[in-house]
């Protein structure tokens, strides 16, 4: 059935969701710098947030950078910079990029709210934005992300799953992304429409940064507080802070850790669902969210409209009728780590089944 499942998502990936709007009104922000009669080469200005999470240099760069050469034979030039978790910084970089006169900006911002005013920049320069990821403030040209509040959903009902006849016997502790991530707030959102009612949340912090260390500093409070006997289960919005959960849990002298999610299916996750210290966590196609942000940015390069690629909509606080994509997404478990980061290529066998692994991908029949 889980392979049935995953066989599924993975043919609706091909699909935009539905939304509000029409493919006719999808066209109507694609403002350009280059008309379709332009034959120069093209240079995509790629900007992402942070580094510390594995995805973004391991797979969302490179992926991007493939497309772009695809779709251009090879002729389109991808300028990229990484903001470090560093707002002001990554508005420097817009800046630069608005200097040397890239022809698109693809954009995953650090604070949706304070590049709104990078983003007016570049429009008032003849440059269209892709928000890449993070649906980023200001006169956005495209968005493509995941379903974002379906990723909360999804890891919501894993924990239900996961403390199935238990789920009234104690406390979990939600531990969401930062205040500055909108999909933050949208994976939160998605979790508490299946956790209340059906489990008592003792304590719920928002993460400064995303950061493990910070993670890790509000579950120490969270164990302070209600008592390492009452806790049952962790919500974590990630992987990166749910590493840094389970060494607190760990510290916390936790002979039995309860089931704590993630999301992103970083390796160190995959290889803590391996081990039974993570239960779940959410995977995301990096591969399809890169090649329609591809597809989107030379698009918009040319002067082309986004009828073909976007047939949905999304609304910004402070922009209507933003052409979208977003991408469906799938619970990973123990049980389906083959029909997922291993059929679609993201790692090896011998990638996740390290000597310290070895007997754990062994008894789940991962070889």
């Amino acid at each position: 059935m889980r392979r049935a499942a995953v066989a599924a998502a993975a043919t609706a990936m091909a699909v935009s969701l539905a939304a509000c709007g029409s493919a006719a009104e999808s066209g109507d922000n694609a403002d350009a710098s280059k008309s379709s009669d332009n034959k120069g080469p093209i240079t995509v200005g790629l900007l992402l947030p942070e580094n510390e999470t594995a995805r973004y240099e391991k797979f969302d760069k490179p992926l991007f950078e493939k497309k772009v050469s695809e779709l251009t034979d090879g002729t389109g030039k991808v300028v990229y910079a990484n903001a470090k978790q560093d707002a002001t910084l990554q508005n420097q970089q817009v800046d630069t990029m608005i200097t040397n006169k890239v022809d698109v900006l693809v954009v995953d911002a650090v604070d949706s709210k304070a590049i709104a005013s990078s983003v007016q920049k570049a429009k008032d320069a003849g440059i269209p934005v892709v928000a890449y990821d993070r649906l980023a403030e200001g006169p956005i040209d495209a968005y493509t992300s995941f379903d974002n509040e379906e990723v909360g959903r999804v890891q919501g009902k894993a924990l239900l799953e996961a403390l199935g006849d238990k789920a009234k016997s104690g406390d979990i502790v939600m531990i969401n992304g930062a205040v500055t991530d909108p999909n933050a707030a949208l994976f939160k959102k998605g979790a508490h429409s299946q956790l209340d009612g059906k489990v008592t949340i003792g304590k719920e912090y928002d993460t400064k940064e995303w950061k493990p260390e910070n993670a890790n500093a509000n579950m120490e409070g969270a164990i302070a507080a209600l008592g390492k006997d009452k806790i049952i289960g962790v919500y974590s919005a990630n992987d990166g802070m749910a590493g840094g959960i389970i060494t607190a849990l760990k510290g916390a002298g936790f002979t039995k850790l309860p089931p704590v999610t993630g999301q992103d299916a970083e390796l160190a996750g995959v290889q803590r669902i391996v081990a039974g210290e993570q239960f779940m966590s959410v995977y995301k196609s990096y591969p399809e969210e890169a090649s329609v942000a591809g597809e989107m940015a030379v698009a918009l390069a040319k002067g082309e409209k986004l009828d073909s690629i976007a047939k949905s909509t999304v609304d910004s606080a402070t922009t209507k009728g933003i052409p979208s994509v977003l991408v469906p997404v799938v619970s990973l478990t123990k049980d389906n780590i083959n029909d997922t980061v291993i059929k679609d290529g993201i790692y090896t066998v011998a990638e996740i089944c390290t000597g310290a692994y070895k007997a754990d991908c062994d008894a789940i029949g991962l070889k």
